[in-house]
Protein backbone atom coordinates (compact mmCIF):
# COMPACT_ATOMS: atom_id res chain seq x y z
CA UNK A 1 0.00 0.00 0.00
CA UNK A 2 0.92 3.40 -0.49
CA UNK A 3 1.62 6.22 2.28
CA UNK A 4 -1.72 7.56 0.77
CA UNK A 5 -3.63 4.56 1.62
CA UNK A 6 -6.29 4.84 4.11
CA UNK A 7 -6.53 1.77 5.64
CA UNK A 8 -9.82 1.39 7.47
CA UNK A 9 -9.33 -2.51 8.40
CA UNK A 10 -6.21 -4.34 9.14
CA UNK A 11 -5.12 -7.61 7.74
CA UNK A 12 -6.71 -10.75 9.46
CA UNK A 13 -5.26 -13.36 6.83
CA UNK A 14 -4.92 -13.52 3.32
CA UNK A 15 -7.47 -15.54 1.13
CA UNK A 16 -6.96 -14.55 -2.66
CA UNK A 17 -9.86 -16.23 -4.18
CA UNK A 18 -13.03 -14.92 -4.86
CA UNK A 19 -15.93 -15.89 -3.55
CA UNK A 20 -17.98 -16.70 -0.52
CA UNK A 21 -16.31 -18.07 2.47
CA UNK A 22 -16.44 -18.36 6.24
CA UNK A 23 -15.43 -15.13 8.02
CA UNK A 24 -13.06 -14.61 10.98
CA UNK A 25 -13.60 -12.38 14.38
CA UNK A 26 -12.70 -8.83 13.87
CA UNK A 27 -9.61 -7.69 15.21
CA UNK A 28 -11.18 -5.09 17.79
CA UNK A 29 -7.79 -2.91 18.53
CA UNK A 30 -8.82 -1.61 15.12
CA UNK A 31 -11.84 -0.58 15.66
CA UNK A 32 -13.04 2.38 18.50
CA UNK A 33 -13.18 1.66 22.32
CA UNK A 34 -16.89 1.31 22.89
CA UNK A 35 -16.48 2.64 25.91
CA UNK A 36 -15.38 6.43 26.91
CA UNK A 37 -16.23 8.80 29.52
CA UNK A 38 -15.75 11.66 27.45
CA UNK A 39 -18.02 10.30 24.93
CA UNK A 40 -20.39 10.82 27.29
CA UNK A 41 -23.32 8.28 25.24
CA UNK A 42 -21.01 5.43 24.76
CA UNK A 43 -21.11 4.87 28.30
CA UNK A 44 -24.95 3.87 28.81
CA UNK A 45 -24.78 2.03 24.83
CA UNK A 46 -21.62 0.25 25.80
CA UNK A 47 -21.50 -3.64 26.20
CA UNK A 48 -21.72 -4.34 29.67
CA UNK A 49 -21.19 -8.36 28.93
CA UNK A 50 -18.28 -9.90 27.44
CA UNK A 51 -18.76 -10.28 23.40
CA UNK A 52 -19.49 -13.58 21.74
CA UNK A 53 -17.90 -14.38 18.53
CA UNK A 54 -20.36 -16.72 16.73
CA UNK A 55 -19.57 -18.48 13.11
CA UNK A 56 -20.68 -17.34 10.38
CA UNK A 57 -23.82 -18.26 8.04
CA UNK A 58 -24.72 -18.49 4.50
CA UNK A 59 -26.39 -15.35 5.08
CA UNK A 60 -23.20 -13.00 6.02
CA UNK A 61 -21.16 -14.83 3.53
CA UNK A 62 -22.59 -14.82 0.47
CA UNK A 63 -24.61 -11.71 -1.24
CA UNK A 64 -25.56 -8.68 -2.31
CA UNK A 65 -24.78 -8.01 -5.85
CA UNK A 66 -25.08 -4.82 -7.48
CA UNK A 67 -26.12 -3.61 -10.71
CA UNK A 68 -25.47 -0.51 -12.50
CA UNK A 69 -29.07 -0.89 -13.38
CA UNK A 70 -30.09 -0.21 -9.56
CA UNK A 71 -28.28 3.43 -9.56
CA UNK A 72 -29.61 6.24 -11.05
CA UNK A 73 -27.40 9.24 -13.53
CA UNK A 74 -27.05 11.38 -10.77
CA UNK A 75 -26.91 9.17 -7.89
CA UNK A 76 -23.49 10.21 -7.43
CA UNK A 77 -23.92 13.69 -7.99
CA UNK A 78 -24.95 15.32 -4.80
CA UNK A 79 -24.86 18.99 -6.06
CA UNK A 80 -27.59 18.19 -8.39
CA UNK A 81 -29.17 14.59 -7.17
CA UNK A 82 -31.91 16.04 -4.70
CA UNK A 83 -33.12 18.37 -7.25
CA UNK A 84 -32.76 15.87 -10.25
CA UNK A 85 -30.86 18.33 -11.80
CA UNK A 86 -33.10 21.66 -12.09
CA UNK A 87 -30.81 23.75 -9.31
CA UNK A 88 -27.71 23.40 -7.58
CA UNK A 89 -26.68 22.67 -4.09
CA UNK A 90 -25.05 25.59 -2.10
CA UNK A 91 -21.55 25.46 -0.84
CA UNK A 92 -17.95 24.80 -1.46
CA UNK A 93 -18.11 22.11 -4.42
CA UNK A 94 -15.56 18.69 -3.99
CA UNK A 95 -14.70 15.69 -6.14
CA UNK A 96 -13.93 12.74 -3.27
CA UNK A 97 -12.77 9.98 -5.09
CA UNK A 98 -10.54 6.78 -4.51
CA UNK A 99 -10.52 2.87 -4.67
CA UNK A 100 -11.60 0.23 -2.79
CA UNK A 101 -9.38 -2.38 -2.65
CA UNK A 102 -8.28 -5.19 -0.84
CA UNK A 103 -5.62 -6.36 1.82
CA UNK A 104 -3.52 -7.48 -1.35
CA UNK A 105 -3.93 -4.17 -2.54
CA UNK A 106 -6.00 -5.39 -5.48
CA UNK A 107 -9.39 -3.01 -7.12
CA UNK A 108 -12.49 -4.55 -5.34
CA UNK A 109 -15.02 -4.55 -8.86
CA UNK A 110 -18.84 -3.49 -8.46
CA UNK A 111 -18.99 -2.78 -5.10
CA UNK A 112 -21.31 -0.34 -3.90
CA UNK A 113 -20.22 2.38 -1.70
CA UNK A 114 -22.86 5.02 -0.42
CA UNK A 115 -22.27 8.32 1.39
CA UNK A 116 -24.58 10.96 3.44
CA UNK A 117 -23.10 14.08 5.19
CA UNK A 118 -24.62 17.64 6.79
CA UNK A 119 -24.93 20.16 3.90
CA UNK A 120 -22.37 23.14 4.25
CA UNK A 121 -24.19 24.75 7.21
CA UNK A 122 -23.69 21.62 9.19
CA UNK A 123 -27.08 20.85 8.82
CA UNK A 124 -28.36 17.38 8.08
CA UNK A 125 -31.66 16.67 6.33
CA UNK A 126 -33.07 14.91 9.50
CA UNK A 127 -36.37 15.40 11.15
CA UNK A 128 -34.22 15.18 14.61
CA UNK A 129 -31.41 17.61 13.83
CA UNK A 130 -32.40 21.13 15.61
CA UNK A 131 -29.25 23.22 14.94
CA UNK A 132 -29.63 26.34 14.02
CA UNK A 133 -27.98 26.22 10.64
CA UNK A 134 -30.48 26.83 7.67
CA UNK A 135 -31.18 23.54 5.56
CA UNK A 136 -30.54 24.33 1.95
CA UNK A 137 -33.74 23.69 -0.21
CA UNK A 138 -31.17 22.19 -2.84
CA UNK A 139 -29.56 19.38 -0.94
CA UNK A 140 -30.55 16.43 -0.07
CA UNK A 141 -27.26 15.12 1.58
CA UNK A 142 -26.98 11.33 0.45
CA UNK A 143 -25.78 9.51 -2.53
CA UNK A 144 -24.03 5.80 -4.01
CA UNK A 145 -21.80 4.68 -6.33
CA UNK A 146 -20.91 1.00 -7.83
CA UNK A 147 -17.00 0.77 -7.87
CA UNK A 148 -15.65 0.48 -11.88
CA UNK A 149 -13.68 -2.78 -12.57
CA UNK A 150 -10.65 -1.59 -11.09
CA UNK A 151 -12.36 -0.36 -7.91
CA UNK A 152 -12.35 3.31 -8.73
CA UNK A 153 -15.59 5.26 -6.94
CA UNK A 154 -16.29 9.31 -7.37
CA UNK A 155 -18.48 11.65 -5.86
CA UNK A 156 -19.43 15.28 -6.39
CA UNK A 157 -20.59 16.89 -3.52
CA UNK A 158 -20.78 19.75 -1.41
CA UNK A 159 -18.09 20.08 1.33
CA UNK A 160 -19.91 19.77 4.66
CA UNK A 161 -20.18 22.10 7.75
CA UNK A 162 -18.77 21.64 11.40
CA UNK A 163 -21.56 21.57 13.95
CA UNK A 164 -22.51 21.29 17.77
CA UNK A 165 -23.52 18.54 19.40
CA UNK A 166 -24.40 18.13 23.35
CA UNK A 167 -21.92 16.19 24.99
CA UNK A 168 -19.81 18.76 26.60
CA UNK A 169 -20.14 22.08 27.23
CA UNK A 170 -18.85 23.34 23.75
CA UNK A 171 -17.97 20.19 21.80
CA UNK A 172 -18.35 19.95 17.48
CA UNK A 173 -17.91 17.08 14.94
CA UNK A 174 -15.29 18.42 12.35
CA UNK A 175 -16.16 18.21 8.69
CA UNK A 176 -16.52 14.36 7.49
CA UNK A 177 -18.67 12.35 5.46
CA UNK A 178 -20.59 8.84 6.30
CA UNK A 179 -19.54 6.16 4.48
CA UNK A 180 -21.31 2.65 3.58
CA UNK A 181 -19.22 0.65 1.73
CA UNK A 182 -20.45 -3.33 0.67
CA UNK A 183 -17.20 -6.18 0.06
CA UNK A 184 -18.60 -9.24 -1.28
CA UNK A 185 -21.26 -10.54 1.06
CA UNK A 186 -23.33 -9.11 4.06
CA UNK A 187 -20.58 -9.81 6.43
CA UNK A 188 -17.72 -7.15 4.93
CA UNK A 189 -20.43 -4.10 5.28
CA UNK A 190 -17.93 -1.12 6.28
CA UNK A 191 -19.39 1.47 8.00
CA UNK A 192 -17.01 4.70 8.79
CA UNK A 193 -16.78 8.50 8.76
CA UNK A 194 -14.04 10.26 6.21
CA UNK A 195 -12.52 13.44 7.57
CA UNK A 196 -10.42 15.95 5.67
CA UNK A 197 -7.00 16.90 5.82
CA UNK A 198 -5.92 20.49 8.29
CA UNK A 199 -9.50 20.15 9.84
CA UNK A 200 -8.52 21.24 13.81
CA UNK A 201 -11.58 20.02 14.96
CA UNK A 202 -10.35 16.34 14.30
CA UNK A 203 -7.88 16.71 17.26
CA UNK A 204 -10.66 17.91 19.56
CA UNK A 205 -13.43 15.50 18.75
CA UNK A 206 -14.23 13.10 21.65
CA UNK A 207 -15.74 10.82 19.44
CA UNK A 208 -12.43 10.67 16.89
CA UNK A 209 -10.51 10.17 20.34
CA UNK A 210 -12.46 6.68 20.46
CA UNK A 211 -9.97 5.50 18.18
CA UNK A 212 -6.56 5.26 20.59
CA UNK A 213 -4.30 4.60 17.80
CA UNK A 214 -3.23 7.47 16.15
CA UNK A 215 -2.25 5.51 12.95
CA UNK A 216 -5.99 4.63 12.41
CA UNK A 217 -7.30 8.07 12.81
CA UNK A 218 -4.54 9.48 10.22
CA UNK A 219 -6.20 6.88 8.05
CA UNK A 220 -9.58 8.54 8.29
CA UNK A 221 -8.18 11.92 6.72
CA UNK A 222 -8.69 12.45 2.97
CA UNK A 223 -5.49 14.44 1.52
CA UNK A 224 -6.17 17.26 -0.18
CA UNK A 225 -5.39 15.94 -4.33
CA UNK A 226 -5.11 19.23 -6.39
CA UNK A 227 -4.26 16.93 -9.14
CA UNK A 228 -7.89 15.75 -9.80
CA UNK A 229 -8.84 19.19 -9.02
CA UNK A 230 -11.30 21.58 -11.13
CA UNK A 231 -10.14 25.28 -11.79
CA UNK A 232 -12.44 27.53 -10.67
CA UNK A 233 -14.46 25.10 -10.21
CA UNK A 234 -13.35 22.18 -7.29
CA UNK A 235 -10.85 20.86 -5.28
CA UNK A 236 -10.90 17.31 -4.61
CA UNK A 237 -9.96 14.64 -1.71
CA UNK A 238 -8.51 11.71 -2.16
CA UNK A 239 -9.96 8.55 0.27
CA UNK A 240 -8.88 4.75 -0.23
CA UNK A 241 -11.15 1.86 1.51
CA UNK A 242 -8.91 -1.28 2.31
CA UNK A 243 -10.96 -3.79 3.21
CA UNK A 244 -9.32 -7.29 4.49
CA UNK A 245 -10.88 -9.20 1.97
CA UNK A 246 -13.66 -11.62 1.98
CA UNK A 247 -13.10 -13.14 5.09
CA UNK A 248 -13.68 -9.46 6.77
CA UNK A 249 -16.76 -9.24 9.50
CA UNK A 250 -18.52 -6.70 10.40
CA UNK A 251 -17.04 -3.61 11.09
CA UNK A 252 -18.77 -1.35 13.27
CA UNK A 253 -18.80 -2.55 17.22
CA UNK A 254 -21.63 -1.28 17.71
CA UNK A 255 -25.11 -0.43 15.63
CA UNK A 256 -24.61 3.19 15.94
CA UNK A 257 -21.70 3.74 14.85
CA UNK A 258 -18.45 5.60 15.73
Amino acid sequence: MTDTTRALGREMGRDPAPGPGRLIPRDLSAHPVPYDPDYKTSVPRSPSLPLLSLESTPTEETGPTFGHGDLGALDANLVLNWTRGEAQAIGERILVHGRVLDEMGRGVPHTLVEIWQANAGGRYRHKKDGYLAPLDPNFGGCGRALTDEHGHYAFFTIKPGAYPWPNRGNDWRPAHIHFSVFGHSFGQRLITQMYFEGDPLIDRCPIVATIKDRSQIDRLVAPLDLSHARPLDHLAYKFDIVLRGRRQSFFENRPEGM
